[in-house]
């Protein structure tokens, strides 16, 4: 029976040194039966070998858990001057008794200090960063006459004649082991014959989403449009002129002095980025309000050609919006339902590899398509780990950092320990990339399947939304009750660049039953 060697062989070697930095995983692949040669007939087998997403016990990158430790000291003025402040005016004040208050004993120093202590609480409550509390969301669900099964997915690809056979195989194969259900959505006149992404069918797919999100949030929130200050907007592979934020402010008549931005070419990592550059404005502009808004157009980023490389994104893209509300009003803390707590953003841009791992290409042809490298899970495996390393000194809780901290300087196993990062977080939204991404950080991380819920139903409902994915997630668990007051919520984001994201959010009350949600079925979605 012959063995046919795959190119992946030859490095098998340099690989096995490699394994304290990668994982392996070996498929052995049924190439069919032998029709020529002196085998045929016989069946023949290949076997690949490819990398894994790093395995996050046998190594840790020092330099990231010191710049963890550098974001939480470059905050420690407010924590450290904080309980002086409060010590110095319990002190004071515990000096003080009625008679200095008094019209006839020392009314000069009485006022005086007064007068001192609050100009010291207005400096202190200037100088410090305001929190950004998240007042609601909404993710759009579209009609449903636009939703899609994978087997009509398939069956409209092939009527198309826009793919060969191998590529139609290649497309059911992915599907299979994609964990995407039958009821996502999709525009289908992108199986149309010689179809190719264009600005009227991108514009008319953006308009849908985006207003569909925002006049659900605006309606929960009772904001007017005119309230917004800040307007964040990211999407991708389509950038019109005017721009998408213009569409936005053009439809709701936003005010004419908003500050706008419109953020393309980021991935999936940016609806995380959205949110830190409104925090940073909200910082900029006390007491104000920001929107932002998240998708990615699928029919700018299908291909209709028959690479293999640029098929994936066909299979597992899928139509969707999220639209977020923030505010640094000090008093929407008490009808807020998240506040935010940290964020940290990795970037590999500077390597080679994780830079050319997602990109927009064309084809031999000229077909444009975004093209996915076969080593994307090892390359985000260790962006999310130099991720993660830098956000444990800010989440995690002391004793676990002791706990990491003693065994690696006084370590005698080759692995050190990793903290638990179940004990940082009561719920966990993960990117809904595929089936395999998430199995791999599930057994990275050892999260629980309840940890994991959220992420695999969002994949398999709504398959992969891009940078609204993880809204659609925490969507997912208000729609189940799961929010207390005090949970804390992780949303993981990566995408092209290489980048990988996180945000933690504080739940400030319980979350209750959301009147309108994606993951209700409504009589009114047709």
């Amino acid at each position: 029976m012959p063995m046919h060697s795959h190119p992946l062989l030859s490095s098998y070697s340099m690989a096995r040194r490699e394994q304290e930095d990668y994982l392996l995983s070996t498929e052995i692949v049924n190439r069919g039966i032998e029709d020529s040669g002196i085998y045929a007939g016989s069946p023949s087998f290949s076997v690949r070998v490819r990398r894994g997403l790093p395995n996050f016990l046998t190594s840790v990158n020092l330099k990231y858990v010191r710049l963890g430790y550098g974001y939480l000291l470059s905050h420690g003025f407010y924590l450290l001057t904080a309980p002086l402040i409060i010590l110095i005016f319990t002190a004071q004040l515990g000096k003080l008794t009625y008679r200095d208050f008094s019209p006839v004993f020392h009314l000069t120093d009485a006022l005086f200090l007064i007068a001192f202590l609050a100009l010291i609480l207005y400096i202190y409550l200037d100088l410090s960063p305001r929190s950004t509390y998240l007042l609601d969301f909404a993710c759009y669900r579209p009609p449903n006459h636009l939703k899609i099964s994978k087997h009509e997915f398939i069956e409209l690809a092939r009527k198309s004649g826009n793919f060969n056979d191998a590529a139609i195989q290649f497309k059911q194969r992915v599907l299979k082991n994609s964990g995407i259900g039958d009821q996502t959505y999709m525009p289908k006149s992108v199986f149309r014959l010689g179809y190719s992404p264009n600005l009227k069918d991108g514009r008319e797919e953006a308009a849908m989403v985006f207003f569909g999100a925002i006049d659900d949030l605006l309606a929960a929130t009772q904001i007017r449009p005119k309230d917004i200050k800040i307007l964040v907007v990211n999407c991708g592979v389509l950038n019109t002129t005017p721009s998408l934020s213009s569409m936005i402010i053009n439809h709701y008549k936003l005010r004419h002095n908003i500050n706008s931005f419109n953020l393309g070419g980021m991935g999936c990592a940016a609806g995380i980025i959205a949110i830190d550059l409104a925090k940073d404005l909200l910082n900029a502009y006390p007491a104000s309000y920001a929107l932002v808004v998240s998708t990615e157009v699928v029919s700018n980023t299908w291909y209709g050609g028959n690479d293999a490389d640029m098929l994936i994104p066909n299979c597992f893209f899928r139509m969707g919006a999220a639209a977020v509300l923030l505010s640094s009003f000090r008093l929407d803390r008490w009808r807020a339902k998240y506040e935010l707590k940290q964020l940290v953003r990795t970037h590999k841009g500077m390597d080679n590899r994780s830079f050319k791992c997602i990109h927009l290409k064309e084809d031999a042809e000229g077909k444009q398509g975004l093209s996915v490298s076969k080593d994307v899970i090892e390359i985000g495996g260790h962006a999310l780990k130099a991720n993660i390393t830098t956000l444990g000194p800010l989440v995690l809780p002391v004793s676990e950092q002791l706990h990491f901290f003693t065994n690696l300087i006084f370590k005698k196993k080759k692995k050190p320990y990793i903290p638990d990062y179940k004990l940082a977080f009561e719920h966990v939204c993960i990117l809904a990339t595929s089936k395999k991404v998430l199995d791999e950080i599930q057994n990275n991380l050892e999260l629980t399947e309840k940890y994991m819920e959220a992420s695999r139903k969002t994949l398999e409902r709504f398959g992969n939304t891009s940078s609204s994915s993880v809204w659609y997630e925490l969507a997912y668990l208000e729609a189940n009750t799961r929010v207390k007051g005090g949970d804390r919520v992780w949303q993981i984001a990566f995408g092209s660049g290489f980048k990988c994201n996180s945000v933690v959010w504080k739940a400030l009350r319980n979350v209750g039953r959301p009147k309108r949600s994606p993951w209700f079925e409504l009589e009114d979605s047709q």
